[in-house]
């Protein structure tokens, strides 16, 4: 037997004040201005038997100045991977990503969401789980996941920003299943790769990682909600298609288990101008439709019928500066986004996240607890 590795010790720490631009929409809730933020989070990494075996340890913390609930710590990856010839074997907390499109990721959802972090859902928790994946030229990847535990949704704190429209009570979720959060979840994935097709196939059953939020009333008569965590199966596909400078995107999955079947769609196209304006940066235009068919009795959404624009910028320089700029926009309100990165010397970044709420309806149940949250956020971070 070949001998360890030394460890590989990475990750970073920075800090993210953010500052929200208006009076909240609850009195309880901090008013407008700088809302500190620190983050911390060191990765280890080592591997063994000519690197057959590999050993991964990825930690997140962060404390919030304003939101008790963001103060939070978690393990997003800890896991051992063995792997030999077209098998891979995992064992562990893991964290997986599916999906192509940009603005919503419909058929990623092994992960739960890490909703304190962002509301944008990209961030997710470590899923406890065991996996066996074979890959061949001819047959592409087909993977399996076994998930004993779930992992609950974080919610902010009833007096934070970003909260929604009424408090979540996080202590007393409820379940469908007698099992609650012991309940074994299954996945499985094909995906591969056909001349310009990237081809994926996916199904889910088990404890969906979207929870109802059924109202409830206290003892004085005010409302709050609790999350409900429903079984659900789930079959997905992304596709994406690849030609000179276009890149074709689909995201679709059919869902039983929250209200009625339902079907939900993304799709759209990003379109590269390499060498914008004679210089070395590269513009890149996105436009996606969004369509969610669910009813009234599954979890809210801002997707069920949306559109989203957006122009990605990528100055191709030593500094890696990009900027994103996009707004998602349906009939009852719109979220425009910008995000803009570069690094500073060796091991410095410095990146800039404006996420604004305009003409938000006061009945959309998804947006109307946001709609005077609009904030920027400055993250300076230092990797190690």
């Amino acid at each position: 037997m070949a001998s360890a590795e030394p460890p590989d010790v990475s990750g970073f720490l920075g800090i993210e004040p953010r500052v929200f631009l208006n009076e909240p929409a609850f009195a309880e809730q901090p008013g407008s201005g700088l809302s500190p933020s620190a983050v911390i989070a060191p990765e280890l990494r080592t591997d063994w038997n000519d690197a057959e075996d590999q050993l991964t340890v990825s930690l997140f913390a962060r404390f919030d100045g304003d939101d008790e609930n963001r103060t939070h710590w978690d393990i997003r990856e800890a896991y051992w991977r063995h792997d030999r010839g077209s098998w891979s074997w995992l064992v562990g907390v893991n964290r997986v990503f599916w999906g192509v499109t940009e603005s919503r990721h419909l058929v990623d959802v092994v992960n739960q969401t890490d909703l304190v972090e962002d509301i944008d859902e990209e961030d997710k928790l470590g899923q406890p789980m065991i996996s066996v994946e074979y890959w061949g030229p001819e047959t592409g990847s087909i993977a399996l996941y076994v998930m004993p535990g779930f992992r609950e949704r974080t919610f902010p704190a009833a007096d934070a920003r970003l909260r929604g429209p009424l408090p979540v009570d996080v202590d007393n979720a409820e379940y469908e299943s007698s099992a609650r959060d012991r309940r074994v979840d299954w996945a499985l994935r094909w995906s591969r790769t056909l001349g310009n097709w990237d081809l994926g196939w996916s199904g889910f059953y088990g404890t969906g990682r979207e929870p109802l939020l059924i109202p409830r009333t206290d003892t004085s008569g005010n409302l709050f909600l609790v999350p409900r965590y429903e079984v659900i199966g789930q079959l997905g596909a992304d596709i994406q298609y690849t030609k000179d400078a276009w890149l074709w995107k689909l995201e679709a999955i059919g869902r039983r288990g929250h209200g009625s079947p339902f079907v939900a769609v993304v799709a759209g196209f990003e379109f590269t101008i390499y060498g914008f304006g004679n210089t070395s940066s590269d513009l890149g235009l996105l436009a996606e439709y969004l369509y969610d068919g669910r009813d009234d009795s599954a979890p809210p959404t801002f997707y069920d019928s949306a559109w989203f624009g957006g122009v990605r910028w990528s100055l191709n320089d030593v500094q890696d500066t990009t900027v994103l700029a996009g707004a998602l926009v349906d009939d009852s309100g719109s979220i425009a986004i910008v995000e803009a990165a570069r690094r500073m010397g060796e091991s410095w970044k410095v990146a800039l996240e404006a996420r604004l709420f305009v003409n938000v309806d006061v009945q959309n149940l998804y947006l109307a607890g946001y709609r005077k949250d609009s904030y920027l956020t400055l993250s300076i971070s230092k990797y190690l």
